[in-house]
């Protein structure tokens, strides 16, 4: 049997994941203005009004670590929006020639006549392994060409369980961390309790939400001085519609 204060504390628990989802709403891609778009499929008509879209570019595999896997066959040209160029990561002891291959795809994609942004790097480093992380950002930082910022994504347990000394790193290297509240198509269950220790980065950051997931934005959200809004993961199986 559970003891008093246990039972209390799982009632409670109950009654809050009760209460948020009654009050959440499926996520309508309609309403936002910035977006995560995947390699090999159309673009969808409200991407002409976005604001910012970020643009998966290629991948750095767990079998190679000497390439970048391009995903596009040509540099995209867009005029109406900033964009990031993005890469996928599985694996972060990079050989020089995959910081060479994309310092070339930044200078392609500015060549081009797009609003570049910056960087992001794709990858899901485990909690207890941000310092590394931290170590391979800093390194790549150092390669960029001026104007060019860092941003990462960052997997909800960060916040809760990682590490200060490795967060405060991370902070001190990175322009933004997106924060993915989903995992396939689906919003992550209890995400509320994740999100309330966001504080805790003490960097500026995005939510990552999936088009049509479940979301209910914390109350305390909207105030926190480091949120920088929202980016909508598209899904592919939309995009034909």
């Amino acid at each position: 049997m559970l003891r008093r204060g246990a039972l209390l504390i799982l009632i409670a628990s109950l009654l809050l994941a009760s209460c948020g989802k009654q009050g959440a709403g499926r996520v309508d891609p309609a309403d936002y203005d910035t977006f995560f778009l995947w390699a090999g499929v159309r673009p969808p008509p409200l991407l002409d009004r976005a604001k910012e879209v970020y643009v998966l570019a290629g991948e750095v595999r767990a079998r190679d670590n000497g390439r970048i896997v391009s995903l596009r066959p040509q540099v995209p040209r867009v005029r109406h929006a900033a964009i990031w160029l993005v890469v996928r990561v599985e694996r972060i002891d990079w050989q020089e020639r995959a910081i060479s291959q994309l310092l070339r795809d930044v200078a392609r994609w500015r060549a081009a006549g797009n609003r570049l942004q910056g960087v992001q790097i794709d990858f899901d480093a485990a909690t207890q392994g941000l310092d590394r992380y931290a170590g391979f950002l800093g390194k790549l930082r150092q390669r960029l060409p001026p104007g060019c910022r860092l941003s990462v994504t960052g997997l909800m347990d960060w916040s809760a369980h990682g590490d200060p000394a490795a967060l405060a790193r991370l902070a001190g290297t990175v322009d933004e961390i997106v924060i993915q509240t989903y995992q396939g198509r689906s919003t992550i269950p209890g995400y509320e309790a994740y999100l309330a220790a966001l504080r805790r980065l003490h960097m500026p950051y995005r939510i990552g939400l999936v088009e049509g997931g479940e979301w209910k934005a914390p109350p305390a959200l909207s105030a926190d001085p480091d949120f920088r809004g929202y980016v909508i993961f598209l899904l592919p199986r939309r995009f034909s519609a």
